[in-house]
C-alpha cells in the first residue's frame, strides 16, 4: 500500500537487481504490516529491474534516476517517504516474516530511535543457487557509538529506524562509497539515537560470489575508513572531546589503516601515521607479535619498515 499515511516506509535502493527483485519485493509485501509504502529508486539500471516493478508490483512507488550511487538512491527516497518509520532494504536482500512488526512493538515500548536484530547469511552453492548460511547473533555495548565505530555492523535490512532519527542524521554519508551503510548507523549514534535489540533473526544478507565492495576494492575500503575516522575524530573533539574509549577506538582505527596501507598507498600511510603518533606516540600494535616486538625497541614506523624488508625477501626466495 502507499499514500500520504503510512506508517512504514520500505526504501529499496535498486541497480541491475532484476534476479532478486521479486524476492525482495515479496518478503516486503508480505509482513502483514498496514498502511506501509514501498519506494524503489531505480538506479539508473541497465536490466530489466524497472520493468518488473512497474509490471509484477503496481503497489511500489517506482522512480528512476540516474546512477548516483546507493546512498544518494536512499537519501532520495527518504525524501520522499511518508512514514514515521523507515526501513532501508538493499535489493537483493530479504526481510523475515514479522520483522517489521517485531520491531515496531520494541519501539514502541522502548521508546528508541532504532531497532536491529540478528541476521543470516545466504550463500551460494555449487549449483549457483543461494542456501541459509550463517547467523550473526550479536549485541551492541553501552557504548553504541564506540561498537558501531569499531566491530559492531548489521546489513540495512536488519535496522528499522524512527523518521526523527533520520531527520537528526540528514541524511545518508554519500562521500563514502563504501562503509556508508556501517556510518549511517553510527551517525545515528553520533546524534544521540537509542538503539534496542529485537532477539532472532531479522533478515537474510546475500553473499555474493564477488562478495562486497570492501572484499573487491581493499585498497578504496581502507580510504573509506581513514576518511570516516577522520571525520569522526572531528565530530567527537566538538561534541564531548575524545575521552578515553574514544581516544582508543580511534588510535585502533588509525593503526589498521597505517598497517593496511604502509606498503601499498603510502599516502594514506602517511596521514594515518600523523593522527596515530597525535594521539599515541609511542603506539604499539597488538599484532603480530613480531610486529609488536620490533615497535618496543625500534618504534612503530621502524617496525614496518623492518617487516617490509622481511616480507620481499621472503617473497624473493625461490619455491620448491
Amino acid at each position: 500500500m502507499t499514500g500520504s499515511l503510512a506508517r512504514v516506509s520500505v526504501v529499496i535502493p535498486c541497480y541491475n537487481s532484476a534476479r532478486w527483485i521479486r524476492e525482495t519485493l515479496a518478503s516486503v509485501l508480505q509482513q502483514g504490516e498496514d498502511p506501509i509504502e514501498i519506494i524503489a529508486i531505480d538506479d539508473g539500471s541497465t536490466d530489466d529491474t524497472a520493468a518488473i516493478i512497474e509490471r509484477d508490483f503496481p503497489a511500489v512507488r517506482l522512480v528512476r534516476t540516474p546512477n548516483r550511487g546507493a546512498s544518494r538512491a536512499r537519501n532520495h527516497g527518504t525524501e520522499l517517504a511518508s512514514g514515521e518509520f523507515i526501513q532501508y532494504l538493499d535489493a537483493d536482500d530479504l526481510l523475515m516474516p514479522g520483522k517489521l512488526g517485531i520491531q515496531l512493538k520494541a519501539m514502541e515500548q522502548t521508546g528508541a530511535d532504532a531497532a536491529y536484530g540478528d541476521w543470516q547469511k545466504l550463500v551460494l552453492d555449487e549449483n549457483g543457487g543461494f542456501v541459509e548460511g550463517e547467523i550473526t547473533a550479536k549485541q551492541m555495548g553501552r557504548l553504541a557509538e564506540i561498537d558501531l565505530f569499531t566491530d559492531f555492523w548489521c546489513p540495512p535490512a536488519t535496522y528499522l529506524f524512527r523518521r526523527s532519527i533520520v531527520e537528526k542524521v540528514g541524511g545518508w554519508n554519500e562521500s563514502l562509497p563504501v562503509i556508508q551503510d556501517a556510518r549511517f548507523a553510527l551517525d545515528c549514534a553520533l546524534h544521540g539515537g537509542k538503539f534496542t535489540y529485537c532477539s532472532g533473526v531479522m533478515a537474510y544478507y546475500r553473499v555474493h560470489s564477488a562478495e562486497s565492495l570492501s572484499r573487491r576494492d581493499s585498497v578504496a575500503f581502507v580510504r573509506d575508513i581513514f576518511r570516516n575516522a577522520c571525520e569522526v575524530e572531528e565530530w567527537w573533539r566538538a561534541n564531548g572531546g575524545l575521552g578515553a574509549a574514544r581516544t582508543k577506538a580511534l588510535t585502533e582505527c588509525y593503526g589498521y589503516v597505517a598497517r593496511s596501507t604502509y606498503e601499498r598507498d603510502p599516502e594514506i600511510f602517511e596521514t594515518a601515521y600523523t593522527a596515530l603518533m597525535r594521539l599515541a606516540p609511542r603506539y604499539i600494535p597488538k599484532g603480530p607479535p613480531h610486529l609488536a616486538l620490533a615497535a618496543r625497541f625500534l618504534g612503530y614506523r621502524r617496525a614496518e619498515a623492518v617487516a617490509l624488508f622481511y616480507r620481499r625477501a621472503k617473497r624473493s626466495l625461490p619455491t620448491r
